[in-house]
C-alpha cells in the first residue's frame, strides 16, 4: 500500500505546486486553499489514471477526501 501513499502525495505535490501536503498530511486541503473544485476533478482523474479508482465527482464527498491521509485511506478503500 506504500505504493498508494506515494503515488496519491505526488499527485497532489503536482496539483498543488506544495510540498506541504508531504510533510503534513492531516492538513485540509480545501480549507488551506491548495485545492479546489477544477483541482478536484484533476485529482480525480489522474486517481483514474495512475491507480485505476473510479470515483465519480457525483459521488464525491468533500468530508471524505479533505486531507492527504483522507484520499490516501478512501483510494485503498476503493481497490
Amino acid at each position: 500500500m506504500d505504493n498508494v501513499r506515494e503515488t496519491v502525495l505526488n499527485i497532489l505535490t503536482d496539483l498543488t505546486g506544495s510540498d506541504e501536503v508531504k510533510t503534513n498530511p492531516d492538513m485540509d486541503l480545501f480549507e488551506s486553499g491548495l485545492l479546489d473544485s477544477m483541482g478536484t476533478v484533476q485529482l480525480l482523474l489522474e486517481l483514474q489514471s495512475q491507480l485505476g479508482v473510479d470515483a465519480p465527482v457525483s459521488e464525491f464527498d468533500r468530508t471524505e477526501w479533505a486531507t492527504p491521509n483522507k484520499i490516501i485511506a478512501k483510494v485503498e478503500s476503493m481497490q
